[in-house]
């Protein structure tokens, strides 16, 4: 097969990966609540379908992917937080704000994210949970909290893990980290670097950064791969064969957290591309849900 049939062939696969994503209808939640004034900082939750009554029942926040850009809202991955609440989790889907079409960029597309807004938003939604969760989801065990993204918010997972490693002048960092079990991230935007040289999602990282002039400024708040150890359990999940965050940008995030001497698991599944991980219709999501149930249960 030429190079040329194998990209069109791969480019096919991952359409159809992303149309059968897609092709669910969207689930609503129990409840949403609120966690600011902003209309995007809500969290919708999950309560589980037919839990054991002999088990404990764990949290998944989730967190959305979608480049940090406004077309892409918490909506597309409800049959996900679904299939988690049908594995018994109670399910905490976090809605945050993204970027959006600005004039000054003529109208060009969606700019990914919002500085400082964005990071604003997790780290205030993260603050609120442990009250909401106790309003909301009686008999969850708190204690049991794994966070979860896929793609953007893969990346939002892993920095909302390392608020206590962030710089001693950042707004978000805390003194302590977060009581989680652990980081379950799904083809995560783990390495700014590395992504901005494959033009992961057409630049979304610098553009999230505030562009150009303030990538190198603004990286050391942002980018996980600036911010190991965490001494918190991490699992990254990545298809092999993902054309939109390439295996490269995991492999990059696992390295920089060995050389910061942490293990990071890295499971990387065979002829998997980029929507699969979240598509309950699709074997890749159940390993995904393993995943979590390991560092949960």
């Amino acid at each position: 097969m030429s190079d040329d049939a194998a990209a069109r062939d791969a480019a096919a696969r991952d359409a159809a990966e992303e149309a059968s994503a897609f092709s669910h209808p969207p689930v609503d939640p129990d409840v949403t609540a609120v966690y600011g004034d902003h209309p995007d900082q809500v969290i919708d939750f999950y309560s589980p379908r037919d839990p054991d009554p002999a088990l404990p029942v764990p949290l998944v926040v989730v967190l959305h992917g979608g480049a940090w850009r406004a077309p892409y809202d918490r909506r597309h991955i409800t049959p996900f937080a679904d299939f988690l609440a049908r594995r018994g989790f109670a399910v905490a889907n976090v809605e945050y704000r993204r970027g959006a079409v600005l004039p000054a960029q003529g109208g060009e597309g969606p700019v990914a994210g919002r500085w400082p807004d964005t990071f604003d938003d997790v780290a205030a939604a993260l603050d609120a949970l442990p009250p909401l969760v106790k309003a909301h989801l009686p008999g969850v065990d708190p204690h049991r909290t794994v966070i979860t993204g896929h793609s953007a918010g893969g990346h939002l997972a892993l920095w909302a893990a390392a608020r206590h490693v962030l710089p001693a002048d950042a707004p978000w960092r805390t003194d302590r980290p977060a009581p989680l079990r652990g980081v379950v991230a799904l083809a995560p935007i783990a390495d700014f670097q590395v992504a901005e040289k494959l033009d992961v999602c057409s630049g979304a990282s610098r553009q999230l950064l505030g562009g150009e002039a303030r990538f190198a400024e603004r990286q050391p708040y942002a980018d996980p791969a600036h911010l190991l150890p965490t001494g918190i359990a991490t699992t990254l999940v990545q298809g092999r064969t993902d054309l939109v965050v390439p295996q490269a940008v995991a492999e990059s995030y696992a390295e920089a957290a060995a050389r910061a001497g942490e293990v990071v698991g890295l499971t990387l599944l065979e002829d998997v591309g980029h929507f699969p991980l979240i598509d309950p219709a699709a074997d890749a999501c159940a390993v995904v849900a393993e995943e979590i149930a390991q560092l949960a249960w």
